[in-house]
């Protein structure tokens, strides 16, 4: 796995995370040697899914209103039905994830999440997965959908599911690794 060391990623979630979604790519990108910090827009912690129930809390580092896309390289967004569903309708975090996007850094979805991009016009005119529920949300959105473990488009990177999270994971730390992405117009 290529190194991470000295960037630092930004993961925003909300309860009802995925658990795995979170977990996997936090650990592998600080095993990478980036550093990590979970934002959400609650404060103390969250709670995410695992299978058909609620999984572990998981500590938030800061809220939101504590970060900007100024201080970071990439940002993860973990799937799970309910954390994009509530992220999509917050217009912090929508501004977050567009300022992550106009400043050409790593914007990574997984799963669900990819319905922030959508939400966020991120997703018209790129190459990009998702869970396969969402393949014509993602086609709407003007998007090419492609059923694939990891797409990459100008350093927007989309996983489908857990199953996923190995390749999603060494793709951020790629994508990472290119800098920039300056070719990428602005949504």
């Amino acid at each position: 796995m290529a190194k991470a060391t000295g960037k630092k990623v930004l993961i925003l979630a909300a309860h009802g995370f995925e658990q795995s979604e979170l977990e996997v790519p936090r650990d592998r990108l600080k095993a990478a040697g980036a550093e990590v910090t979970v934002a959400s827009p609650e404060k103390g912690e969250i709670k995410g899914w695992e299978k058909k129930d609620w999984g572990r809390p998981v500590k938030v580092d800061k809220s939101i209103d504590e970060v900007k896309a100024d201080d970071y390289d990439a940002i993860v967004l973990p799937g799970g039905q309910i954390n994009p569903d509530l992220l999509r309708v917050n217009p912090k975090a929508l501004k977050l994830i567009k300022d992550f996007f106009n400043q050409k850094k790593v914007v990574a979805a997984v799963c669900h999440a990819p319905w922030l991009l959508v939400e966020t016009g991120i997703a018209k005119g790129r190459k990009m997965t998702s869970y396969h529920s969402m393949k014509t949300d993602v086609i709407n959105a003007g998007a090419a959908w492609v059923d694939s473990e990891v797409v990459a488009d100008q350093g927007v990177v989309t996983s489908r599911n857990p199953g996923d999270l190995e390749a999603f994971s060494t793709k951020i730390i790629e994508e990472m690794a290119e800098g920039r992405h300056s070719q990428r117009s602005a949504a």
